[in-house]
């Protein structure tokens, strides 16, 4: 389905201020599309990146130092330990003209709280929004909460009227195929605004002439439109890079960097992602769906889940899958994150023949079999790094039926708990392991506790620690607190981690782009030269 929206208006103010020699597109792509345009739907960070062109946050990441950084509001301050006060930026307009005001703010955290939304992880420790006056909002919280800033870069904020209108006021259910406007449309305040969106063939957005950032001079970015095209196949997105017909590449494959590396009219730059690759596991059915085993579930046992881990060589991953990009890691956070140690990184041996052992006396001294679940668009080199875990394992007994799936259909699928084992990358935009651990290790429940707990895996004092870190403003008390949750999920095996993603983005050399460890693009910074 087509999807245009209206922009009579903003195309004649916009060739007032660009003339069509100067327009400057941008091209790019990468293996899967966005999953929705509801900015409260999915928690996906490839649609968070390509969100933030077109909404706003009250603050935002500075991209050299990851520091927040006023936005949609100028300035904060603590009425109390409890009480944050945001004073809102003047004169910012959505992109049909009408004014931001502090009711859109607070109908924007309040709708990221819904059942439906898949970002109550962000409104953590949020109770409720409340309007001051026109142009300032209280955030009143249950307790104390350090990374309150952190968590606002990814609640963005959408005009109350225009859900209202469109029947959009609660986000998308992730878990059902339901539609909403908001799912297929998008109407911000940010730089950019949406054109039209071909899902799975091209996404196009052109310059918001309302946005407040281009009479304050707050981006240098030249671009007047964005081109996204998603290309699942590695051969044809490298093509398409090396023939011209796209600027910008965010997930080369390993394989073809020296290609593109040598390749006179491209660079490539590299970075550390803050992104884990892992793989979770069924700890909740008493029998596993499509197994072998009848009447039990074997990943319930610690010894199984241990076995499958040792009989992983990440190394081998790491040389032959990755070509060398990853990083092999024992804990479900990178080195940037707060709750990070050494000795937590450091991952179980490989041991094929403890691993048998283990199976063994766990009463699986033949194996087993197990559903296993990966994406094949998603994360670099994705279906090859399952491909070779499944053979891995075959070697301990345990034969994996493998099943990849794309992106769209792959994160309802494993919400919904129909995968016994899956794959799964997760970056931490907070920077702070509380992000990762509330989502993934806490007993699910409410305000984004456990919601992408797909294993549904329970401790009791992991319950305990990630509650306390929530409300703990004493910050070498937290920080311990912080490691001890990855402690307990390593000692545990809650989840077998595999690497830390390291990202190439490849590019024309006319193109200025920022390298983000969250491995998105910084709209305002973009430069076609």
């Amino acid at each position: 389905m087509k999807i245009k929206l209206s922009i009579l208006a903003a195309s004649m103010v916009l060739a007032g201020m660009v003339s069509t020699a100067a327009a400057k597109p941008f091209k790019w792509t990468s293996a899967s599309d966005i999953p929705t345009l509801d900015i409260h739907s999915q928690n996906n960070a490839l649609g968070n990146g390509v969100h933030a062109a077109v909404y706003e946050s009250l603050v935002y990441y500075n991209s050299a130092t990851f520091k927040p950084e006023p936005a949609l509001a100028v300035r904060w301050t603590n009425v109390s330990p409890t009480q944050i006060r945001f004073t809102l930026r003047g004169g910012v307009k959505f992109s049909d003209g009408s004014a931001l005001t502090a009711d859109d703010v607070v109908f924007s955290i309040m709708r990221a709280k819904a059942r439906t939304s898949n970002y109550a992880v962000y409104t953590q420790g949020i109770d409720r929004a409340v309007k001051v006056n026109n142009d300032t909002v209280d955030l009143i919280m249950s307790g104390p909460n350090p990374v309150l800033l952190n968590q606002l870069t990814e609640l963005r904020i959408m005009s109350k009227a225009w859900a209202e209108k469109n029947n959009s006021v609660e986000p998308k259910d992730i878990r059902t195929k339901d539609e909403s406007f908001a799912h297929r449309n998008a109407m911000g305040t940010g730089p950019y605004m949406v054109k039209e969106w071909q899902p799975d063939q091209k996404l196009v957005m052109v310059r918001n002439p309302n946005w407040w950032g281009w009479a304050a001079n707050a981006a240098p970015t030249n671009v007047t439109e964005i081109i996204y095209t998603p290309i699942k196949a590695e051969a044809t997105r490298v093509a398409a890079l090396l023939s011209g017909e796209v600027d910008f590449s965010l997930d080369p494959s390993p394989q073809d960097l020296p290609r593109l590396r040598n390749a006179p009219t491209l660079k490539v730059i590299d970075g550390v992602e803050n992104r884990t690759i892992f793989l979770g596991m069924d700890q909740h059915r008493d029998e596993l769906v499509g197994s072998n085993v009848k009447g039990k579930n074997p990943l319930k046992d610690q010894r199984v889940r241990r076995a499958l881990w040792q009989s992983i060589d990440t190394e081998a991953l790491h040389r032959v899958t990755m070509r060398g990009l990853s990083q092999p890691t024992g804990t479900l956070v990178a080195p940037q994150v707060a709750g990070w140690t050494e000795s937590l990184h450091q991952r179980p041996a490989f041991d094929l023949e403890g691993a048998k052992k283990l199976l063994a006396d766990a009463g699986y001294k033949d194996g087993f079999e197990v559903d296993f679940a990966c994406p094949n668009n998603r994360y670099i080199n994705d279906e090859e790094i399952c491909q070779a875990v499944t053979a891995m394992w075959a070697k301990a007994g345990v034969r994996a039926k493998l099943r990849t799936l794309p992106l769209v259909t792959y994160f309802p699928m494993i919400q919904r708990y129909e995968a016994s084992i899956w794959m799964l990358g997760w970056g931490v935009p907070t920077f702070d392991t509380l992000y990762s651990v509330q989502s993934l290790t806490r007993s699910v429940g409410t305000g984004g506790d456990g919601n992408y707990n797909v294993g549904r895996y329970s401790n009791t004092r992991m319950d305990f620690v990630v509650d306390r870190i929530k409300t703990e403003s004493d910050l070498p008390v937290r920080n311990r607190s912080l490691t001890e949750s990855l402690q307990i999920a390593k000692d545990t095996v809650s989840h077998i981690p595999l690497h830390n993603q390291i990202i190439p983005w490849a590019m024309k050399k006319n193109i200025d782009v920022v390298h983000r460890a969250d491995n998105r693009i910084d709209w305002r910074l973009v430069k076609v030269n």
